[in-house]
């Protein structure tokens, strides 16, 4: 019996464009024969060549999310992205204590300074300012200076803030102050956190519960100090969570950039060579950040003057005694509960659907206040608000975490965060001017509204945008 040789080419290699990074190139080469002869009584024995087969990757999988890479680090690289994350809740603990110390003490404010609701509501006008300004440099300054200097560059600038405020200077200067705070807290805001791709969604429920932490126990200290003499001592206990919280991140971080720091922890920056340009650019131009940049702005903002002035309506409105401080703690615990203790319907009926249901009932709840004449069954129920709240935030950081593109994500992030900053002092003081003339019975009314219009570009946002970000 005469076998046909097989014909193959000389030379035979694999598409290099699809081998994965650090694998063998093999060659294999087979020579042409010529025709033989098989003698089908004799024994032959035939050694089998067992090829592996080639598997192409695709583009996705080199990124540094990607589960076996985040599984392949040390321990030594995940007890330091812990004490990363530590430190970074820190800050937030501080940015909550920040935002939960204003509503016990607006009414002594006004009292000592001797101003109605608008003009107080400057406080948050100069917030705001520092806000945009914070969060336009710090795209900008991260590209020159980098992740670790500019986040010590915030925290210093928070440390100057309480240290003016601390003295009780004149009102002009006091909300100076504020404006300084504000820029100390954007160029803080960073998405350092949404790169940490391992349990993502649950470090950022943490994460923001931790803000809600320290909105919870400001408002208990604030509340004290805004009986005494010299209640502007308060801002010594922000200037010593400030202090530690600039110690904290030059050791943890040492004035490094992003990169270097993820990568010790075991996760690659895969796109950290684009120009400062490029990066401005391209976040300004898209469309989604935009979009999550405004919602974000009614929902902080929407956050803060509930949080800040329901102590002031339950005073005005609902006749509240001295102790009604207490529940503006009440509202920031709900926040702090909402974002750990729904984490799991998150995960089950999907985010996207669990913040528009998350909308609709802080809406209905918004109006059982304002025609609920009851002070304690409105105190009670600010605290359900709060839980509903709560989630809102992470959400829409992994939303955007999802479709943003990875080489400018933390840039937008930092300019969605400032963004929304500058919401927690626009609508204040918005509500502060009409209450001046209205009254503080228009609070309910006018978050009803705001909270409506969030939930409308809530849809914009998830049904405008792609579901997976591209790379």
């Amino acid at each position: 019996m005469t076998l046909s040789p097989v014909t193959t080419d000389p030379v035979l290699t694999p598409d290099k464009a699809n081998l994965a990074p650090g694998a063998t190139e093999s060659i294999c080469r087979v020579s042409p024969k010529p025709p033989c002869k098989l003698d089908l009584t004799e024994s032959v024995t035939v050694d089998a060549i067992e090829l592996s087969p080639v598997t192409p990757i695709d583009k996705h999988d080199y990124d540094s999310e990607s589960p076996s890479v985040l599984s392949a680090r040390s321990r030594t690289q995940r007890t330091r992205e812990k004490i990363q994350f530590v430190t970074l809740c820190w800050f937030v603990y501080l940015e909550g204590w920040n935002d939960g110390s204003n509503g016990p003490l607006l009414p002594r404010i006004q009292k000592v300074y001797g101003v109605g609701y608008a003009v107080v509501s400057l406080i948050f006008i100069c917030a705001c300012v520092g806000f945009i300004t914070g969060a336009v440099f710090n795209v900008i300054l991260a590209e020159k200076l980098g992740f670790g200097k500019v986040m010590v560059l915030g925290s210093l600038c928070q440390v100057l803030a309480y240290c003016i405020e601390s003295t009780g200077p004149p009102f002009l200067v006091f909300v100076f102050a504020y404006f300084i705070n504000g820029i100390g807290i954007a160029l803080q805001a960073v998405g350092y956190v949404a790169c940490l791709k391992e349990n993502a969604e649950a470090k950022m429920g943490v994460f923001m519960a931790v803000y809600g932490a320290g909105a919870l126990s400001s408002p208990l200290v604030a509340t004290q100090f805004s009986h005494l003499p010299h209640w502007n001592l308060h801002f010594l206990t922000s200037l010593g969570i400030a202090i530690t919280n600039t110690i904290a991140l030059i050791v943890v971080f040492r004035l490094k950039p992003q990169a270097e720091c993820l990568s010790e922890i075991g996760i690659v920056d895969s796109d950290n060579n684009a120009s400062e340009h490029s990066h401005l650019r391209q976040i300004f131009g898209n469309k989604d950040v935009h979009l999550l940049a405004a919602f974000t702005l009614l929902y902080v903002g929407a956050e803060v003057t509930l949080g800040g002035w329901i102590v002031t309506y339950i005073i005005d409105v609902r006749g509240g005694g001295p102790s009604s401080g207490y529940t503006s703690s009440g509202f920031f615990g709900g926040l702090m509960v909402g974002r750990v203790a729904l984490l799991w319907l998150n995960e089950k009926i999907g985010e996207r659907l669990a913040l528009f249901i998350y909308a609709v009932l802080a809406i209905i709840f918004e109006f059982v206040v304002w025609f609920l004449p009851s002070l304690i069954g409105d105190a009670i129920i600010v605290c359900v608000i709060g839980v509903l709240l709560g989630p809102m935030y992470p959400i829409m950081v992994n939303h955007a975490g999802r479709i943003l593109p990875r080489r400018i994500l933390t840039g937008s992030i930092g300019w969605i965060a400032g963004v929304g900053q500058a919401g927690s002092a626009m609508v204040p003081f918005m509500v502060g001017a009409i209450a001046q003339t209205a009254g503080m019975k228009t609070l309910q009314p006018v978050l009803i509204g705001i909270l409506s219009i969030m939930t409308g570009l809530w849809a914009l946002v998830c049904y405008g945008s792609s579901s997976r970000r591209p790379d």
